[in-house]
């Protein structure tokens, strides 16, 4: 449900605010939330974790909290919220195509049915604001399913190192690397100079949508620790649903009677593929 406020709200800024850029603000606020908890939680802890685990975990932070969010955010400078959205619920079906894959997940016909009647509520939900007319580039398209890939990927590579390390100082230490590796790349965009520009109601987008991948993140990564990747990624069917509320709710965004149907198959989906297995005698 972040995720989809998130992108309803970065859509907001991306004129004013380039995406690297974006993508380093977000995350810098949300290692600002976590840091005084996940610090003290590693000494707490006191593990002792060796120098290819710690490499492994700087790189899937890179990825989740930076690739993936500044592929979005690329994206979203020409693509529709809703058409992003609809992509990007792609997520858990490449999810468990991955873990599959791996040998890391295996796929249940329940599991399959449940994703592709989630997927198929959000294709629904979405239809009445598809029908716009397009560009005619597909650029932007390409970068959102290019961030859902990456997505999927460290959802699946994660599980180990979750199941290993604590979940509050893995996503501090993850979304920490991220911030650093951002703030170089964003270089390229001139942030040091542009911040100072930023409208106070671009400030704000940035608090919120930083404070909501500090909680959100660190609720999906102790997700990851205790259910498998697919289970956990179906859920992001939601955040069209979010988006489409807080439209309702914020915007005037009336749902039509298409959005409604969509909504209910979503949780029709979420339903079908979180159903417990069901043990023979």
């Amino acid at each position: 449900m972040l995720v989809g406020a998130a992108i309803v709200a970065s859509r907001s800024v991306v004129a004013e605010v380039p995406p690297l850029t974006l993508a380093m603000l977000r995350y810098l606020v949300g290692v600002a939330c976590l840091a005084p908890f996940g610090w003290a939680a590693w000494r707490v802890h006191r593990t002792q974790v060796p120098m290819r685990d710690l490499v492994a975990m700087a790189a899937l932070g890179i990825g989740q909290f930076g690739l993936l969010i500044a592929l979005l955010n690329w994206g979203l400078a020409t693509v529709p919220a809703a058409q992003a959205a609809l992509i990007f619920s792609l997520f858990p079906l490449l999810t468990m195509l991955l873990g599959a894959w791996s040998g890391r997940e295996e796929i249940s016909g329940r599991l399959l049915a449940g994703v592709l009647l989630s997927i198929g509520g959000v294709a629904l939900a979405q239809a009445p604001k598809l029908a716009a007319a397009h560009s005619g580039h597909w650029w932007g398209e390409l970068a959102v399913l290019a961030s859902a890939l990456v997505g999927a990927a460290c959802t699946v590579m994660y599980r180990p190192y979750l199941q290993r390390y604590p979940t509050l100082p893995v996503s501090t230490y993850a979304m920490s690397a991220s911030v650093f590796v951002l703030a170089v790349l964003a270089l390229g965009e001139s942030w040091p100079q542009r911040v100072t520009g930023f409208s106070a109601g671009a400030w704000a987008v940035v608090a919120f949508i930083g404070v909501a991948s500090a909680v959100g993140y660190f609720w999906w990564l102790y997700a990851l620790k205790h259910e498998s990747p697919t289970r956990v990624t179906v859920f992001l069917a939601l955040n069209p649903v979010t988006a489409a509320v807080l439209g309702d709710v914020f915007l005037g965004e009336s749902l039509h009677a298409a959005s409604l149907a969509g909504i209910g198959l979503i949780f029709a989906g979420l339903w079908l593929a979180t159903r417990p297995k069901i043990i023979a005698a």
